[in-house]
Order: C-alpha cells, then structure tokens, then sequence
C-alpha cells in the first residue's frame, strides 16, 4: 500500500512540474544591443509568486533562444538559485527601465546565492551561455512591452 501511495504521490508531482512549464504565458522578448543589433528570445513569463519560486526546477532541457523572464512588482535586489535546476543556466538582472545591469552564471544545483548588485524589477535566465553567443551585455536593453 505505501509503495503504491509513494508511486502515486511522484505520478502527481511530476504531472504538476508538467502542468506548470506549460502553463506559463509565453512572449517573444527584443533586447537592443548597445552596438544597435536587435536579438529575441523567447521567454516563458513566471509573475506569481508560485511561478517565480518554481522556475526552471526540473527541467533537463532548456533550447538556445528560449528563457524565463521573472516579473516583480516593485524594484528590489533579487537573489536566485539554483535548487532542483539541472541545466546549467545564465541570469540578467534587469532594472525597471529595461537596462541589463548584470550577467552571471548559474551552476546546476546549487545552493549558493546569486545576487543582482542594484534594485531591479526582472531577471531573465537563459541557457548558460545564450547571452555571450548572442552579442547580449550589460548596458543593454530589454523592451519592456507585456500589453
């Protein structure tokens, strides 16, 4: 009986970890480049507190040109980890203007804090790396258009 409550119990979260990564609103994001390049990338939006604490978690695998883009309501120094987060990813903090104030990389599973150095309103992962290839640095700007 335990075995099959113990099965039941993992059927049910892993169709909640489903349920949730499809769930969320996607939106193809602009960055302007300070060079005057456009680059997209879409991004699932995580703006509940239940989507922002859930995230990435779980998920193996996560396409170049895809991201998740956390929305807070005020400005505020965020802090992010990686938890549960198998994929190796890179995070921008980005402030309620739309300018990437910082870049960092993230290390699968870990605990340790990354922290933005300034209050800030959004913070954008993506596949570790994504933002190098993609000519994305900070001093760019996200267009923040959600409408």
């Amino acid at each position: 009986m335990k075995k099959n409550l113990a099965f039941i119990c993992l059927i049910i979260s892993a169709f909640c970890v489903f349920a949730c990564s499809n769930k969320l609103e996607k939106k193809e994001l602009t960055i302007q480049t300070k060079q005057g390049e456009t680059v997209t990338v879409k991004a699932e939006l995580a703006v509940t507190p239940e989507e922002r604490n859930h995230g990435y978690m779980g998920r193996k695998v996560i396409p170049d040109g895809t991201g998740m883009l956390f929305i807070f309501e005020n400005d505020q120094i965020l802090s992010f980890w990686m938890k549960n987060t198998p994929h190796p990813l890179s995070i921008a903090f980005i402030s309620s203007d739309g300018r990437i104030r910082d870049i960092f990389d993230m290390t699968p599973f870990s605990i340790d804090s990354i922290v933005s150095t300034g209050y800030v309103r959004y913070a954008l992962e993506v596949p570790q790396g994504w933002y190098k290839k993609a000519g994305v640095s900070t001093g760019d700007y996200l267009k923040i258009d959600f409408n």
